[in-house]
């Protein structure tokens, strides 16, 4: 009202650090109510405090006080304790909203409503919101529906990983081989595009569970120091029935999770490794498992040269009946997979197994080729959607701007070059 002209100086860091100046620009800090000052008791507490070791007096607008040498009167206990009380309030405030705030998006993950971006392999679908305010609006909510060409590329890739074991980066290169059948995923921000497959990429489509069929929230912590990193499994919010239709079953969910422990520091590609000192290849190297605890033995090899695979966990990680050290010769080993292969690969009946499995592999052949086009076809047909819907928005704009202009003729030209890129023989 007063037109009165408040400098920004920087935030409650930057007014302790003055205040610690000899040469500060003030004696006393007023707020407009003491829990502006910190939403937390003990961090407005401690404020209070430093400020008050260093000669600094806080004032709240909405308590009584008085300027001027006051001596030890400056603040009295009816003070302090209407104080400490509204801080208490302001606490307690704030615990209450986090915790509707929890309910709510547990509601939301129950009903079936996707937050943020819809993950790869999935497109959004608006429904109108189920709260008739808000609805009279025109807000909206997002569920989840299949991408027609990223659904299959989902599938295909959890089937390299549970049936073959491929790490990260090994399913990356496959399927950078072919990106219009395995078109890559576009991230929240359009500028960090690489337009290839990952190893983060990869990770991120192999580990969400929402492939499932289920609705999960609370992956990732998005406040605090912590932000953007994953949260434990045991602080997952998961629907409790599926909420849209599923890429995979849980199980096979569950099976590609389980690779990654099977296949700890193992190479995808057979051979040595690129370290300089690399001397020996263990031929089942991520193929043998302790039969006591079930963890991918190492290898290790004795000063004559015999190679060994062995478990040595530690004792408090340790199953009951597990010895100290359980360890399996590797020329035992393979003396059972080659009675294996002689008598189950090889065998008599080897001609009509060569000759089954020869007429499913034309047939997966065959099958691939056939959803290779189909995916293309689907494609074509989203492209052409988006054209079209991209001309109804000119249509309908109620202010055509430059700028507009501007952003559909890229985006056309994008659509156009895509177009071109799935028509190509």
């Amino acid at each position: 009202m007063f037109e009165i002209p408040v400098p920004r100086d920087g935030g409650i860091h930057d007014l302790l650090e003055e205040a610690a100046r000899p040469d500060r620009r003030f004696d006393v800090v007023i707020c407009e109510e003491i829990g502006r000052v910190g939403r937390r008791a003990y961090i407005s507490n401690e404020i209070e405090r430093r400020l008050e070791q260093l000669g600094v007096r806080l004032i709240a607008a909405d308590e009584p006080f008085q300027l001027g040498d006051v001596g030890r009167r400056a603040k009295t206990a009816t003070q302090v304790l209407t104080r400490r009380v509204k801080q208490g309030v302001t606490e307690w405030y704030v615990l209450e909203m986090l915790e509707k705030s929890w309910d709510g998006f547990e509601t939301h993950t129950q009903q079936g409503y996707n937050v943020g971006k819809p993950c790869y392999g999935f497109r959004a679908d608006p429904v109108p919101h189920p709260v008739p305010a808000k609805r009279a609006k025109g807000i909206k909510k997002t569920r989840l529906l299949i991408h027609a060409v990223e659904g299959p590329c989902v599938q295909r890739q959890y089937t390299w990983r549970t049936t073959e074991r491929l790490g990260y980066q090994a399913i990356a290169d496959r399927l950078n081989e072919d990106l219009v059948l395995n078109p890559p995923p576009t991230p929240v921000e359009p500028d960090r595009a690489v337009g290839l497959w990952t190893y983060s990429s990869v990770r991120e489509v192999l580990t969400n569970p929402k492939y499932t069929g289920h609705m999960v929230w609370n992956r990732r912590a998005r406040k605090g120091a912590g932000k953007n990193k994953a949260n434990p499994v045991s602080e997952w919010v998961w629907s409790v029935e599926p909420t849209h239709e599923a890429l995979i079953s849980l199980e096979t969910f569950v099976q590609a999770q389980q690779v990654s422990a099977r296949r700890e520091r193992s190479r995808t590609n057979p051979g040595l490794n690129s370290a300089l000192d690399s001397k020996r290849v263990y031929r089942l190297r991520s193929y043998v498992s302790c039969l006591h605890c079930h963890r991918r033995l190492f290898g290790n090899a004795n000063h004559a040269g015999t190679v060994y695979y062995g478990c040595q966990p530690k004792k408090a990680y340790r199953p009951d009946g597990h010895p100290p050290m359980f360890r399996m010769r590797e020329d035992e080993l393979l003396v059972g997979v080659n009675k294996f292969l002689v008598h189950e690969v090889f065998g008599p009946y080897r001609r009509s197994l060569y000759s089954a499995g020869k007429a499913d592999q034309d047939q997966v052949a065959e099958k691939e080729h056939e959803d290779k086009v189909a995916a293309i076809g689907r494609a074509l047909r989203d492209n052409r959607t988006r054209s079209t819907n991209l001309l109804r928005s000119l249509e309908v704009a109620a202010e055509v701007t430059d700028e507009f202009v501007r952003d559909v003729n890229n985006r056309r030209v994008e659509l156009q070059a895509a177009r071109t890129r799935f028509e190509r023989p």
